[in-house]
């Protein structure tokens, strides 16, 4: 179960890393904070990186199962890294991605510790 968990947990991070890089970029945008533009980093800079670090997350999760326990808590600390953008959305009512609602948007901060979980669930050893 684990494995199927970690897999569909990889098959996700890569996808969405591409919508990053790809057809969701400047929606993505939106979803960075004012405040996160820093170190000469901009929004779409800030957004291909976060998406390239989806992507080999992701990717990592299926193609380096003996490394699964540290992919899992770098995939965890990362969910935890991506918060404050998460909460700044809904603190500014700044939609996106389907995100349109002060509702969705609110979920979604509660949705933020269930990935971790599964991060964390999914890569941990298996039980003998």
């Amino acid at each position: 179960m684990r494995t199927l968990a970690r897999w569909l947990l990889g098959s996700t991070m890569v996808l969405a890393g591409l919508s990053h890089l790809f057809w969701a970029r400047e929606q993505f945008q939106v979803a960075v904070p004012d405040w996160a533009e820093v170190g000469g980093l901009d929004k779409d800079a800030i957004v291909v990186a976060s998406g390239a670090a989806e992507v080999a997350l992701g990717a990592a999760l299926v193609a380096l199962p003996r490394e699964r326990r540290r992919v899992g808590w770098a995939l965890a600390t990362f969910f935890v890294a991506v918060f404050p953008g998460n909460l700044d959305m809904y603190l500014n009512k700044r939609g996106a991605l389907g995100m349109d609602t002060d509702t969705k948007l609110l979920v979604r901060l509660f949705f933020q510790p269930v990935l971790v979980a599964w991060a964390l669930w999914a890569t941990a050893p298996d039980e003998s």
